[in-house]
């Protein structure tokens, strides 16, 4: 049906959020178990899912790079990852900082927390990991550089097949009932009675998560007009098609054409632009790592929850490695993030959920951020290797 109208991803989680904020005043308290039921069935099968889409995501991602393995692939993936944890813990001590003066701690206690406990579902089913999350993530390190570096293409092809059907499992079952859960999630929070304590939290978090966005954009720019000297308003100017384009498009990968002639534009060489860009766009994630910080910190103060620099910082070490490669997959940085939010952070399914909700209403924002800040990493890698062959 050529005429039917395809309702992208955020609409379809506001939708879930308004109408179950509206359902939820006027609905029964068996309504309310049903969606709790679904929600129990839903989360087990989401946390089943976490293990594998670690190992899907980033054994595929680990065999590229070691297969380009050189001096300017490390220097770029090193640049990467440092902007990414420095995002990170920018984001953790901006909320710090601000977040118990916006923020009242009773926001969310935790009973309402975890609302699906609250309600009762009328059954659940369990449906346990195969792995945990950390064997996870080194069992991927174990496999993508086994690929990497073993002659032969058989695992190769196997975790580039079993990454497709991570992918095709996101996209066709996750993805679409995302917007179901996230509704049965707010109505059970609306049956509690603090909906709307959390929806203002909510938007004090996105005003200041955009600012941050904009200030780490300034300093990637400033860091990098010391190596390109030029100015970095002038810079950051230029790459602000590729800024506008990724808030379209939502996707790095798409934007990367874009990305790449800004990049030109700007004063880099062809050689390392073609080089930095593509790379970047996988496993440069200042903005996803920023917003995955301060809602998870925010999420923290609203329910009393104790909080350290300790626990962030090993939070952001092993985030910045677990998301590369996740720019293909809609939402694909908060689904891989899932298990560390678990196990780090000691989140609920509940709480994973408004990570969800709040992550992708900030998306295309990310997305921008990160891909603006190729140009600047890219400005850096040219100073070192801009007159060399690759």
């Amino acid at each position: 049906m050529n005429g039917m109208v395809k309702i992208g991803l955020l609409p379809r989680i506001i939708i879930g959020i308004a109408v179950g904020i509206g359902v939820g005043y006027v609905a029964p308290m068996w309504v309310a178990r049903i969606c709790a039921t679904f929600n129990a069935v839903f989360g087990q099968f989401l946390g089943f899912l976490i293990p594998l889409i670690i190992v899907g995501f980033v054994a595929p991602a680990i065999a590229d790079l070691g297969k380009r393995a050189g001096g300017m692939l490390l220097f770029t993936a090193a640049l990467a990852y440092a902007a990414t944890f420095i995002a990170g813990v920018s984001s953790y001590f901006t909320g710090a900082w601000l977040f118990p003066s916006m923020i009242s701690p009773e926001a969310m206690p935790a009973a309402v927390a975890d609302a699906a406990v609250e309600i009762t579902p009328y059954f659940s089913m369990d449906i346990p990991a195969l792995m945990p999350v950390m064997t996870a993530l080194v069992f991927a390190f174990m496999l993508g550089l086994g690929a990497a570096y073993v002659k032969g293409s058989a695992l190769r092809r196997g975790i580039n097949e079993f990454r497709s059907i991570v992918a095709m499992t996101i996209n066709k079952a996750i993805i679409p009932l995302l917007p179901v859960y996230i509704f049965g999630i707010f109505l059970n929070m609306t049956v509690a009675g603090q909906v709307t304590t959390i929806l203002m939290a909510f938007i004090k978090i996105i005003v200041v998560i955009f600012v941050l966005h904009v200030l780490i954009l300034v300093v990637q720019y400033c860091v990098a007009a010391c190596f390109a000297r030029k100015n970095p308003f002038k810079m950051l100017w230029e790459m602000m098609p590729a800024y506008f384009t990724a808030l379209g498009t939502q996707s790095s990968a798409a934007t990367i054409p874009v990305t790449l002639r800004q990049a030109v534009r700007m004063g880099v060489s062809e050689d390392v632009a073609g080089f930095v860009v593509p790379l970047c766009a996988t496993i440069h994630m200042s903005g996803s790592t920023l917003k995955i910080v301060a809602c998870a910190l925010a999420l923290m103060i609203m329910q009393g929850l104790p909080y350290d620099g300790g626990m962030f910082c090993h939070f952001i070490a092993m985030l910045g490695v677990t998301i590369i490669a996740a720019p293909g997959i809609p939402g694909g940085a908060i689904m891989a993030s899932l298990g560390l939010l678990s196990s780090i952070l000691g989140f609920s399914d509940a709480q994973n959920a408004l990570m969800i909700a709040l992550y992708i209403s900030m998306d295309s924002f990310g997305t921008a951020c990160n891909v603006t800040g190729d140009g600047a990493l890219a400005a850096i890698v040219d100073r070192f290797y801009g007159n060399k062959k690759m």
